[in-house]
């Protein structure tokens, strides 16, 4: 188990586990909250690489970060808008969104498949000399990532993030209450974009490299994070829910770098992290189903057990 989960591959897997902790905590917005089923993910993170590399080879990483998140809040507000303005499904309108975000990330990266940052700065190097040890990229994760959840908390604490919790369990209450749901879903899933594409951008700066097809999957990978936190960590607050998704996010990349260890080849990575979600999402369910066993059994030793006296 040691040659498994040697330091370097600790300290990689948590590094990664942060920074695609973001994209679940998209989802945990869009998915869990609003009830929206955003397939835009993958292509949102691809745009906020795209974005984010650019502007941090013009020189200004930081800026790179707060560039992607507002490109994230343009593809969730247009996403939104395909629902609210146009009465689109939500899975169709990720599709369209998806799908033209291609070409979009296409343009923005000059229509060239990939970007090098090795000749620029990122905010991870410029934060090496800063900290001053081998732990600086795992640092800077932790520390955007804390931010966005304290944000984000206290922003579900508010009346708006309020109303935009009500609107995902019960739309024509709101609406009743003289909240336009509408307004709840844009907010919601602008928000729930640029955490998207705030991820890809810190992605883009850790690997030094933009690929067009970088954010394939993300959205099964942010399901079985939310999921697999959902289920340990539970969902009784919204603390203790954001807690939980990081916890995810963290546990499904040490079950990918496992895997790498393992020498399981490349090409079988993708079903790798079909099983993981299949069983992620198959785990609720499971237990019910074990929990029920168990009452059923108590109850059919303790009708023999009370047949035996009579």
């Amino acid at each position: 188990m040691d040659s498994l989960l040697s330091l370097p591959v600790v300290i990689s897997a948590l590094e990664l586990g942060f920074i695609y902790a973001l994209v679940a905590l998209a989802l945990f917005l869009s998915y869990s909250i609003l009830n929206i089923a955003d397939l835009s993910t993958d292509g949102c993170f691809t745009l906020g690489c795209a974005v984010g590399a650019q502007v941090a080879i013009m020189g200004h990483p930081i800026l790179a970060l707060f560039a992607a998140m507002l490109a994230g809040v343009c593809s969730g507000f247009i996403m939104a808008s395909l629902q609210t303005k146009l009465g689109v499904e939500s899975i169709l309108a990720g599709i369209i969104v998806n799908t033209g975000l291609y070409t979009v990330n296409l343009a923005v990266m000059g229509f060239s498949s990939n970007l090098s940052l090795f000749k620029c700065e990122t905010v991870y190097s410029l934060c090496k000399e800063l900290f001053g040890t081998t732990w600086y990229k795992l640092i800077v994760s932790i520390l955007i990532v804390v931010i966005i959840c304290v944000l984000l908390a206290w922003f579900l604490g508010t009346r708006i993030g309020l109303s935009i919790r009500a609107t995902g369990d019960n739309s024509d209450m709101v609406r009743a209450s003289s909240i336009n749901p509408g307004f709840t879903i844009t907010v919601g899933l602008c928000i729930s974009g640029s955490l998207t594409a705030l991820s890809g951008c810190l992605i883009g700066q850790y690997q030094k490299t933009c690929d067009i097809n970088l954010g394939t999957g993300m959205v099964t990978i942010a399901l079985a994070s939310l999921i697999i936190g959902e289920t340990l960590v539970g969902k009784n607050t919204v603390f203790r829910r954001i807690v939980g998704v990081i916890v995810g996010s963290c546990l499904y990349r040490f079950a990918i770098a496992i895997a790498l260890r393992l020498h399981i080849p490349a090409e079988c990575l993708k079903l790798v992290s079909a099983v993981i979600v299949a069983v992620a999402i198959a785990s609720p369910y499971l237990k019910q189903q074990i929990a029920f066993q168990k009452k059923k059994l108590a109850a059919s030793s303790g009708r023999k057990g009370g047949s035996g006296v009579c």
